[in-house]
């Protein structure tokens, strides 16, 4: 006989657990919702709360399912379990989600897009677990990594992106290399792969295409596309970006040579890109950026000691070659700074270093409550685009390659207040998605605005003559709230990540 209770679940229940009594409406998603942890009752209530949106759980697991649904559950749980289950672990088109894709999917009355934080992420190569946390800022992004035949291949896909002015296909490819890059082993399957924050469709099927057949077609064609070799090229030239390079390509204009003979008025810097274009698309080794360092360093100091110059960019976070040196300049007394990079201009050129370059000032909005929040994700320091002329000497390994006993080399120099160094320092260090992640993890994460210059706390605070008017008419709980925002303050990056409730991630683990 079979007890009371146990009855009472099955009554109305067909073979796959949807409900007889209920209409399937979206036929294409069948959901298991995993037991463990999350309790008989609680699966039994979230279950038929599913089922009366008209999405179909099954209470057994099989092939069909398509969304595993978890709660409480760490990555190793439902690896483990997975694996006990045989087969099943082996399935390409399973979503591994939390229970709040299933609470917001009843919300919405049906099944709704799955987004990164309904991911748990799960298992890789069918062997140790690890998770990959959703936003790169989370996770140590290290130089080297073993799975550059594939990052390179989407690599290529996002510059081609880039170069085409679609930057959100470029951050998705760019998203997907840098999960690749922080996982422990050679990806060998790309059914691994799914399910993990930021490798979607795309990705998936480049990955599977070049694990199977050694490339993919996708990147081969674009790597021969004329139009892609002639942006590239174009874009190499200092001062010309992709609309530039693009109108260009319209006219055209496919090579220096044509360029050259086109007519084509360029600017100053343009003008010194393409004199220097040999020297600036060969890459800068470490060994050189530490020969610039030391020009800066006697520039710097000669015209106002005390100031510090620290280098940033791909050089900071562990490269060995870069295409450009990036220095950030400050002083330990707030103020100090005003002036010095004028001067040490001065000093590079009477020295014969200064080949090119162009200074913007400081647009940077100060107030008594601290840095104005910034509209965009650029900073306003002051700052010299430049191109340097470093001495190949003496007789280094790379000097058979030139000409000249000279080398022209692209340097960027950023002059920060000593209170928002910080700020500058990590936003100049890049890598460029780790830094766009660090943003969407303040906003999205923390209701915080990050920049180059600042870090925003933003509340909700009851404005004082409103709380009064309240009170008075004893109506205080209606009380409208109003967004205000708090300046916190940093000496150093451990203290921006400490604000955003992040584990400090060191330069050379930030190469996303």
């Amino acid at each position: 006989m079979v007890p009371l209770k146990r009855r009472k679940r099955s009554c109305g229940t067909d073979s796959t657990g949807s409900g007889s009594g209920t209409e399937v409406k979206f036929p294409e998603v069948v959901v298991f919702l995993l037991e463990r942890k999350m309790g008989r009752s609680r699966r039994d209530f979230l279950s038929g709360l599913a089922r009366t949106k008209g999405l179909r759980v099954d209470d057994k697991f099989s092939d069909d399912v398509t969304h595993l649904v978890s709660e409480n559950n760490s990555a190793e749980d439902v690896t483990a379990w997975l694996h006990l289950q045989g087969g099943a672990a082996d399935q390409t088109s399973l979503w591994i989600l939390d229970v709040s894709w299933l609470t917001d999917s009843v919300r919405e009355g049906g099944p709704i897009q799955i987004q990164e934080r309904h991911r748990l992420q799960v298992d890789l190569q069918g062997c140790a677990s690890f998770v990959v946390p959703a936003y790169a800022c989370q996770r140590l992004t290290p130089v080297d990594h073993q799975n550059r035949r594939l990052t390179d291949s989407l690599v290529l896909l996002a510059e081609n992106a880039e170069l085409n002015q679609d930057e959100g296909r470029a951050v998705a490819f760019r998203r997907a290399a840098a999960v690749l890059k922080v996982l422990p082993a050679e990806v060998t399957c790309a059914k691994y792969l799914r399910g993990l924050p930021g490798v979607g469709e795309h990705s998936l099927r480049v990955i599977k295409e070049v694990l199977e057949s050694g490339k993919s077609s996708e990147v081969e064609k674009t790597r021969a596309s004329e139009q892609f070799r002639a942006l590239k090229l174009l874009t190499g030239i200092f001062g010309v970006g992709p609309k530039t390079a693009d109108r260009w390509f319209r006219a055209g204009i496919h090579d220096l040579e044509q360029l050259q003979a086109s007519g084509e008025v360029l600017n100053r810097a343009q003008r010194a890109g393409l004199l220097y274009y040999q020297d600036l698309n060969h890459p800068v080794s470490r060994e050189e950026a530490d020969a610039v360092e030391a020009i800066v360093q006697e520039a710097v100091l000669t015209v106002c000691p005390g100031a510090q110059v620290t280098m940033a960019g791909g050089f900071r976070r562990g490269k060995q070659s870069g295409h450009d040196v990036d220095f950030l300049v400050t002083h330990p007394e707030e103020g100090e700074e005003e002036g010095l990079l004028d001067r040490a201009l001065v000093w590079l050129e009477s020295k014969g270093f200064l080949l090119y370059h162009k200074t913007s000032k400081n647009s940077y909005l100060e107030s008594a409550a601290g840095p104005a929040q910034s509209s965009t994700s650029m900073d306003h320091f002051e700052r010299c685009f430049s191109i340097l002329k470093l001495d190949l000497r003496p007789e280094p390994q790379s000097a058979s390659a030139w000409l000249n006993p000279w080398r022209a080399v692209r340097v960027d120099l950023v002059v920060s207040p000593a209170s928002q160094f910080a700020f500058a320092l990590l936003g100049w260090t890049g890598s460029k998605l780790f830094e766009r992640e660090l943003r969407r993890w303040a906003a999205r994460e923390r209701s915080m605005s990050l920049s180059s210059h600042a870090l925003y706390c933003h509340t909700q605070v009851q404005h004082a003559a409103m709380i009064r008017n309240q009170m008075q008419s004893g109506a205080l709980e209606l009380c409208s709230l109003l967004p205000q925002r708090k300046h916190l303050h940093a000496a150093t990056e451990q203290e921006i990540f400490s604000h955003l409730s992040l584990d400090f991630v060191p330069p050379t683990e930030r190469n996303a």
